[in-house]
């Protein structure tokens, strides 16, 4: 039985002025704003909604970022791959530590699913946990079948 209970939420609410880091900016100037819509009990997840009217900038990722753009378009470039334009109904994941080139031509507005990343013998050592934990509950399980 469920403990906790779900937590509804909508894409349409009020949005609060985040600026983007002045030397960031190449072009214009871009105005952004979000809101945040969840966040995980530990912190290191949440969901936001973010938008952001024409302009040119970078931005520096310091977590792991999956986007949803819900309205307007970006033309987005890592560098690696080929600028791509991202508009309403597609899906990007970027990595921590990518730097994004972004232009905005009029306007994007994207729901962003965020999460701080563990370092790697962290998230081997979780991993390892939660390994162990399953085996343990699966041989008690059998233990009890058995009895």
């Amino acid at each position: 039985m469920a403990t906790t209970a779900m937590i509804p939420s909508v894409t349409s609410g009020e949005l609060r002025s985040a600026p983007i880091e002045p030397s960031w900016i190449h072009e214009g100037r871009p105005m952004a704003r979000n809101t945040m819509l969840s966040r995980s009990a530990d912190g290191m997840a949440w969901t936001l909604v973010w938008d952001c009217t024409a302009g040119r900038f970078e931005w520096h990722y310091d977590i792991d970022e999956t986007i949803h753009f819900i309205e307007g378009s970006a033309t987005i470039s890592d560098g690696i791959s080929p600028p791509k334009t991202f508009r309403a109904g597609d899906v990007l994941f970027i990595p921590r530590g990518a730097v994004c080139h972004w232009h905005v031509e009029s306007y994007v507005r994207k729901v962003a699913f965020c999460r701080k990343t563990q370092p790697r013998v962290v998230a081997l050592a979780l991993r390892a946990a939660g390994k162990a934990k399953r085996m343990l509950s699966r041989h008690a399980g059998g233990q009890l079948e058995a009895a």
